[in-house]
């Protein structure tokens, strides 16, 4: 009777504290999914994309998910890189944007698998092999003069990159940093495949005489230039054209060697593809915002058949050869760059 009764109180205890915690969860029930939902609303993008890019998506995603709290986060694609492997899957960011290819297959073991997305749609240079990314932004490179600085400062307009050493441009030129922007990173890589690693590093070298800054950044040089800081920036065609289409005096040259060039991506960090908000997010960039985002700023080819053109933006521009742009490779000629 005593075991029995025993029995009785551990059963009656056990249904106690269920009724208890059943009650609990009912009184806080209005808490724990307000939260959660807030948090599923709630979507964290990396970008590497210019400030106005950035705020073109911005706008556009609000307009389209009102509901959703949509947060941008701008950061160099070098940094972003370091940034994602360092936090793995545990990152705050839902979504990788404007993911330099350099990098990139650093990154895959983070990333979600999105080879359900058609890709036969954009040209094979492009193409995810492993699945785990899509492209959106071909990125060109260019040599950009401001007009009225060169004529303000009585220069010639250089013709090369070995006019760039001459000691009138001292301190009016500027150049991306390679080890943080993808865009220094192409000149660098451009100049190797066309040069050689000794010629290329011994040219630039002497080019960082004449740099006023090595950006951390790939819109730095523009920036330069349309504040009328430098002459000549070693940057971005697109942004270039942008501020030409703003009524900046700028000049667009392609040397001997060619446009320097680099593939960008976006990618959604494994796990988070679960999120409805993620994925509808990410499926906007594919379906509407990418193909926004050519018409306005960076039309150069990513699609089989979709072409853009964007006023006063250069057509039938000379790459460079950009063979061997591998990870491997990339992370070996940082690791010479002493600027």
């Amino acid at each position: 009777m005593a075991s029995m009764y025993g029995m009785r109180r551990i059963s009656w205890r056990l249904i106690s504290l269920v009724l208890i915690a059943s009650l609990c969860c009912v009184s806080l029930g209005f808490l724990v999914p307000a939260n959660a939902q807030e948090d599923s609303k709630r979507v964290v993008i990396y970008s590497g994309a210019e400030e106005y890019r950035n705020a073109y998506f911005s706008k556009r995603l609000a307009e389209q998910f009102p509901d959703y709290e949509i947060v941008i986060d701008y950061m160099p694609t070098g940094n972003m890189a370091a940034k994602l492997q360092a936090e793995g899957t545990q990152t705050e960011c839902d979504i990788a944007f404007d993911v330099d290819y350099g990098y990139i297959s650093l990154l895959e073991p983070i990333f979600a698998d999105v080879s359900q997305y058609d890709q036969s749609v954009f040209m094979e240079d492009t193409r995810s092999k492993n699945g785990k990314y899509l492209p959106e932004t071909r990125n060109g490179g260019a040599i950009i003069v401001n007009l009225d600085v060169l004529a303000e400062k009585n220069l010639k307009e250089p013709s090369n990159y070995t006019d760039l050493l001459d000691a009138q441009y001292n301190g009016l030129i500027s150049m991306p940093n390679p080890k943080s922007s993808g865009t220094g990173y192409m000149f660098l890589k451009s100049l190797v495949n066309a040069w050689g690693e000794e010629a290329a590093f011994e040219y630039f070298d002497g080019l960082a005489e004449n740099i006023l800054q090595f950006t951390s950044s790939g819109s730095g040089p523009v920036n330069a230039l349309v504040q009328g800081e430098v002459a000549v920036g070693l940057g971005m065609t697109a942004q270039a054209v942008t501020q030409l289409n703003n009524g900046v005096n700028l000049k667009i040259l392609y040397f001997e060697e060619g446009s320097p060039s680099s593939l960008y991506g976006y990618a959604m960090i494994e796990g988070k593809q679960n999120k409805p908000a993620v994925r509808e997010v990410f499926d906007f960039f594919y379906t509407t915002l990418v193909d926004e985002d050519k018409a306005l700023y960076y039309p150069e080819q990513i699609y089989t058949d979709k072409v853009f053109e964007v006023e006063n933006y250069p057509q039938n521009i000379p790459y460079a050869n950009m063979e061997n742009n591998t990870t491997e490779e990339k992370l070996r000629l940082l690791d010479l760059w002493e600027h």
